[in-house]
């Protein structure tokens, strides 16, 4: 007798949230990996740098014969370490407005789910970080996109174009400053206007601000908590990931004003249970004075940056502009499909046994077409490592091209 197994139908919900274009490539890498071919990762913001001994101390340290749930809103100590670190920056906040959270990344699916309803949207602006699409197909919730563009660097644009944008459904505006992935830092006058179109309008605003020590030449972070006529509807994402080089630590905040939704985020928190006890203690030491650490690394991300940027301008075709903040860069190809770069790449190229991955940027926007010719590269490996990794970059580039061309023509 033949059994016949149940078709079992997933959800829309999953089959609807994309791969992370960050991630997807990594079988190719492995691959290359077990043919002997060294890559050179500029496609993960995960920095070379070392975690401060601070932080590793924390679990070496740890006398405790059990290792207890933490609070849901997170331990008292490292909720009173981050008000520190915000008043360093001249923000004040009661406890009641912080709730730690498992990254960043728990912090802005949170967010999402407690300010909007299925089908509602959220204005963002493109090229973005391609999780928070992620996130919002996990919440039901439509991106609304507002491009932004290379030769303009990727500057916002006018209050009267971002408000086209505005519908019935919209219920907020999410920003990242500084910006993964184009290293824009915005001007006070430029969130002013996302301040007043949210004010008027009655619409929240997320901002992920978790590279706000990481900004170069002279430039300042303005944070949208620094706005008090948006106070009940400014919702602020941070993370010691990339501050502190802990990205495996998962620590994060979601900061708000509103208490009515600070209380009813919670209830998340409390289905989840805790984030992890030991990490949240981990990072007190560094909240308690950041710049001692990130003062070094910015100068050290500043080098990094020079050189990518000077090579990728060296390159005919190429278009990209001098990042601002973050450790990122958006460049524009002369191809025509970089996701086929990529498996080049990892496939087909190597110079004396290596190569180099970097992240195609399609994913990057909502609307359909957009970044095909464009790459992100994450800055994160030490002086040496990243020139000679944008060196086979640019080698492979040539060669792509030449190949192409040559395809083409015959």
């Amino acid at each position: 007798m033949v059994q016949h197994s149940t078709i079992m139908n997933l959800s829309q919900r999953i089959k609807n949230t994309p791969a992370s274009p960050i991630r997807k490539f990594a079988p190719l890498a492995e691959a290359a990996k077990n043919r002997g071919i060294f890559i050179y990762h500029l496609n993960i913001g995960q920095p070379d740098m070392e975690t401060p001994k601070r932080i590793r101390k924390t679990f070496s340290h740890f006398k405790g014969k059990v290792v207890l749930y933490a609070p849901s809103q997170g331990i008292p100590e490292v909720i009173s370490a981050w008000q520190k670190y915000y008043l360093s920056h001249g923000i004040g906040l009661e406890k009641e407005n912080i709730l730690v959270t498992s990254g960043g990344s728990e912090a802005i699916f949170f967010s999402l789910m407690a300010i909007c309803d299925p089908a509602d949207e959220v204005i963002i602006f493109e090229p973005f970080y391609p999780n928070f699409a992620g996130f919002s197909a996990m919440a039901n919730v439509k991106l609304a996109p507002v491009t932004l563009n290379v030769e303009n660097n990727f500057r916002l644009p006018s209050a009267d174009e971002i408000k086209k944008k505005i519908t019935s459904k919209t219920k907020a505006i999410l920003i990242c400053n500084p910006n993964n992935p184009t290293g824009a830092v915005y001007a006070k006058k430029e969130l002013q206007a996302i301040v007043n179109l949210a004010y008027k309008n009655n619409l929240f605003v997320i901002s992920d601000e978790v590279y706000r020590e990481f900004i170069y030449n002279g430039e300042s972070h303005t944070s949208i908590l620094e706005f008090p006529e948006i106070s009940d509807r400014a919702i602020l994402i941070d993370s010691v990931s990339k501050r502190f080089n802990h990205c495996g630590g998962r620590v994060g905040v979601l900061v708000s004003r509103n208490l009515e939704l600070m209380q009813n985020v919670l209830k998340f928190a409390q289905a989840r249970l805790a984030v992890p006890t030991l990490e949240q203690y981990s990072v007190i030491p560094l909240l308690n004075a950041p710049k001692e650490y990130t003062d070094s690394v910015r100068e050290e991300y500043l080098k990094r940056r020079d050189i990518v940027f000077n090579i990728l301008k060296s390159i005919p075709g190429v278009v990209c502009t001098l990042p601002q903040g973050a450790f990122y860069i958006i460049a524009k190809l002369p191809i025509d499909n970089s996701e086929d770069f990529v498996k080049y790449l990892l496939n087909d190229f190597n110079l004396n046994g290596k190569t180099v991955m970097v992240t195609p940027a399609q994913d990057f926007y909502v609307t359909p077409g957009l970044g095909k010719n464009e790459v992100r590269i994450a800055y994160v490996l030490n002086e040496k490592d990243i020139k000679e990794a944008m060196e086979i970059f640019k080698k492979a580039l040539e060669e792509y091209v030449k190949f192409r061309r040559e395809g083409k023509n015959n």
